[in-house]
């Protein structure tokens, strides 16, 4: 099941690179440009350059978030969550963008009411790590000591609440770990952020679509071997919708997107 939001800005100076190679289009996207003879669809290239998946699935002992990291990678908070320290401490310093740390903090906060604040000391050698404080405390914590869903939240709270944003963002399966509560939070920066930017978010969480109106879903099933998608709407759940969440009629199956058996 994918949640969009409608998308209100046209553009941002972002260098995004999860959709694209370094030096441009990945050699299957220039190929397909080079095919290309209209405008419109010239206009659809050079947008689909500005979109940035991202996925934190990857919380292991040695994933992405947990690295040390290099303190200048701060052009943008990469995919995987690779420069998210940097990339924080980026925010922290800038005098345009310290307000967006402040906020990421302050959101961190309400899930982990525990956490006080991010340690971002840049090490000798121009590297830095994602330490951070416990409230009562002043010994350096690990990113090894937050939980899965406390690290996947730090890294979503970023990209929905970074300054400077792509056109589009995608974001796999958020909920993964999260507490019940915390997908409330995060549905919530999803609605702030869907204002100024298009988000697609593809989810299996009866939690999260029930922060969210019909028509802000779409379902895909399969249907005769292929995917097909159909965004819902609000008059047809309307009695359902009186008495039960978008959540609970899809748990029990009066929506589609569950399993098809063929």
């Amino acid at each position: 099941m994918r949640i969009e939001s409608e998308r209100i800005q046209d553009s941002s100076d972002g260098p995004w690179r999860s959709l694209h190679s370094e030096d441009g289009f990945t050699p299957a996207l220039l190929e397909e440009k080079e095919k290309s003879k209209t405008h419109s669809e010239e206009a659809i290239f050079e947008s689909i350059k500005n979109w940035q998946i991202y996925h934190f699935h990857d919380t292991g002992r040695l994933s992405p978030p947990k690295r040390t990291q290099d303190v200048f990678d701060t052009s943008y908070l990469r995919f995987d969550g690779s420069n998210i320290a940097s990339y924080l401490l980026f925010l922290r310093n800038h005098p345009n963008f310290a307000s967006s740390y402040r906020d990421i903090v302050s959101a961190v906060r309400l899930v982990a009411p525990f956490f006080e604040d991010f340690i971002l000391k840049p090490f000798s050698d121009d590297k830095v790590r994602l330490l951070w404080k416990q409230k009562g405390t002043d010994s350096p914590m690990k990113p090894q000591a937050l939980s899965d869903g406390t690290l996947r939240f730090i890294c979503l709270a970023t990209v929905l609440l970074q300054p400077k944003h792509p056109d589009t963002i995608l974001i796999d399966e958020p909920e993964l770990g999260l507490h019940p509560y915390a997908i409330t939070i995060l549905a919530e920066l999803m609605k702030a952020r869907s204002k100024d930017t298009q988000l697609i978010i593809a989810t299996q969480s009866a939690e999260l679509i029930s922060q969210f109106e019909p028509e802000d879903v779409i379902i895909c099933d399969r249907k005769e071997g292929q995917s097909t998608f159909s965004r819902l709407q609000t008059e047809p759940l309307s009695t359902w919708l009186s008495s039960y969440s978008l959540g609970d009629l899809w748990k029990k199956q009066v929506l589609s997107g569950g399993p098809v058996h063929e």
